[in-house]
């Protein structure tokens, strides 16, 4: 089979490479390792109460011990959401002897974009010239102006709610109505700004729809919170309700599941990709398909897995840098606080989303502790349910009544820290070990240095601080990350960059080695910034889709 690209993936990058490569007019494969989701069809657990599951919503224990052990370690993995994440004991990986790395990892068509957290930021150029600032790391070989028509394309199109602010740190965007902030998150905003007007506590910039699409099908948020089930109302972004839909509309997609892709396949004479070879998981048999380019979009570490597994030394690393330089946010609960006084007022539905404060030190002044880049802040302001039961001791009338009503408001703050790009962090293929394919497995090398340590410790400090101003009393906050890929924001691996001898890819995500290969997932990312990186994934891969088009019909790959 022939085709004009593949595209290796289904996840949030997969789906829009497929999506502007067959709307130019290509002819487009698309092959996803895992199994067959359908929109709407395939979601059987959305519309389930506990009482209609096996284990009441939490789960075998023995079988998430067994099967399931990195897994459950994701607060969205529940007994509702397991069939969307990935059997650990198929799936192995190994980590180096000083590493503690969690990769939460959905194998299936659609990838983590039916379970993402949906958190959907820019960034700005103090993100794409820290690099270059600091000397860590390379430069980035595009700033903010290069990739803002592309943010605009995107956002418009998978639909982001968020409120404008104005900040230089955190572009504003094409954004629906924000969804509101409740009373004691307003209360604290207003008390943060009086103290410090650089500081900004912004409801969460979010991929649930407040306005609708019907055009496409897709309904606004109905405020259920539990997007990782699937959305039968296409309120949130993810594949299935998007970029897929628009991709099959031009009749140029085909789509192969259960298909795991081994390695790539280059002709040296032409120093061109020629096609993928990839295991049918149905029928174990070895396949090949052929197409004029190929985009990479399997997600950061199996993109760059495949690379390594392509050829002795890794394909397209002349630079020597494939699989270095991978990073995750180094997050930590910064401040829990109870926050008295607002006992007569609460809140009805789920909001999908939190607050956000954005990065405000190390911007034009140098005042970071210990530390070049930014920390920002995710959380928000909850009240208990019954569910306070379960920690609490009681018995009778009087305790049920008790759990009748809402319980005190409590406000978290967690931080995000900026991960320095490392050449010690880096993946490699396992030398002994194999998995059901006989493939190498994947190895982790990974840790946070001292300036990641250096940002939680400030963090921990001002959380405290901003809460305490607000009236609230802090009940816990930590300095100290959790393990390595808590974030679920892995990326890097094979960085862009201004040099080929230092960098996998040009400023178009493209090779500099292998002019018709392209990666446009989380392993092209030089840096991490302190916010969520998916929208840049997305607007860097429409980029680059349009300009590989164009490469193509001027016959320059």
């Amino acid at each position: 089979m022939d085709f004009d690209a593949i595209v290796v993936g289904s996840g949030i990058t997969g789906g829009w490479a497929a999506k502007e490569l067959t709307e130019a007019g290509l002819k487009v494969l698309m092959i996803e390792r895992g199994r067959e989701i359908r929109h709407q069809q395939d979601y059987t657990t959305e519309m389930k109460m506990p009482w209609d599951m096996p284990f009441r919503g939490h789960g075998d224990s023995d079988l998430f011990d067994r099967d399931y052990a990195v897994q459950r370690l994701n607060r969205h993995f529940t007994e509702f959401t397991q069939p969307h994440f990935v059997n650990d004991a198929q799936n192995p990986y190994q980590t180096g002897p000083d590493t503690r790395f969690t990769w939460f990892r959905s194998y299936q068509l659609g990838g983590r974009s039916l379970t993402w957290g949906r958190q959907t930021y820019r960034w700005s150029d103090y993100d794409f010239a820290a690099n270059a600032r600091d000397g860590q790391g390379t430069d980035w070989p595009i700033r903010y102006a290069d990739i803002a028509p592309w943010y605009d394309k995107v956002e418009s199109f998978i639909g982001v709610s968020g409120a404008k602010e104005g900040l230089k740190q955190l572009p504003d965007g094409q954004f629906q109505p924000p969804m509101a902030l409740n009373v004691v998150e307003t209360h604290v905003r207003a008390e943060i700004a009086k103290r410090w007007p650089e500081r900004c506590l912004t409801v969460g910039r979010t991929a649930n729809m407040t306005e609708g699409k019907p055009e496409e099908g897709r309904a606004p948020c109905q405020n259920r919170s539990i997007c990782a089930r699937g959305c039968s109302y296409g309120a949130y972004f993810s594949t299935q309700s998007s970029t897929l839909p628009a991709a099959m509309k031009t009749g140029n997609l085909t789509v192969i599941t259960d298909a795991v892709v081994e390695a790539l396949d280059y002709d040296p004479a032409t120093r061109r990709v020629t096609g993928v070879r990839y295991i049918d998981t149905k029928t174990r048999t070895r396949k090949t398909a052929r197409a004029r380019m190929v985009f990479l979009n399997a997600g950061s570490f199996n993109s760059v897995h495949i690379l390594l597994n392509s050829a002795p030394g890794g394909l397209a690393n002349s630079s020597g840098v494939l699989g270095t330089h991978i990073m995750d946010h180094a997050t930590t609960l910064s401040a829990a606080a109870l926050m008295p006084g607002f006992e007569h007022h609460t809140t009805f539905g789920n909001r999908p989303t939190g607050i956000v404060i954005p990065r405000y030190c190390n911007m034009d002044q140098m005042d970071g502790i210990g530390h070049a880049r930014g920390f920002s802040f995710q959380g928000g302001a909850l009240q208990s349910t019954w569910t306070q039961g379960n920690r609490m001791a009681g018995i009778g009338a009087e305790y049920k009544e008790k759990l009748r009503h809402p319980g005190p408001w409590r406000m978290v703050l967690v931080g995000f820290s900026d991960c320095v790009p490392r050449a010690t962090n880096r993946l490699t293929l396992d030398p002994v070990k194999t998995d059901a394919h006989g493939l190498p497995q994947l190895r982790v090398d990974f840790a946070f240095g001292k300036e990641e340590h250096a940002a939680l410790a400030q963090a921990k400090a001002e959380a405290a601080e901003m809460l305490i101003a607000a009236g609230g009393k802090v009940l816990m906050g930590f300095d100290q990350p959790g393990p390595a890929g808590t974030a679920i924001h892995e990326m890097g691996g094979a960085r862009m960059g201004h040099d080929p001898k230092t960098s996998v890819l040009n400023k178009w995500s493209q090779s500099h080695d292998i002019a018709n290969l392209f990666v446009t997932d989380g392993a092209q990312m030089s840096s991490s910034a302190c916010q969520n990186p998916s929208l840049t994934y997305m607007a860097l891969t429409a980029r680059a889709a349009h300009a590989a088009v164009g490469m193509l019909r001027e016959g320059r790959i």
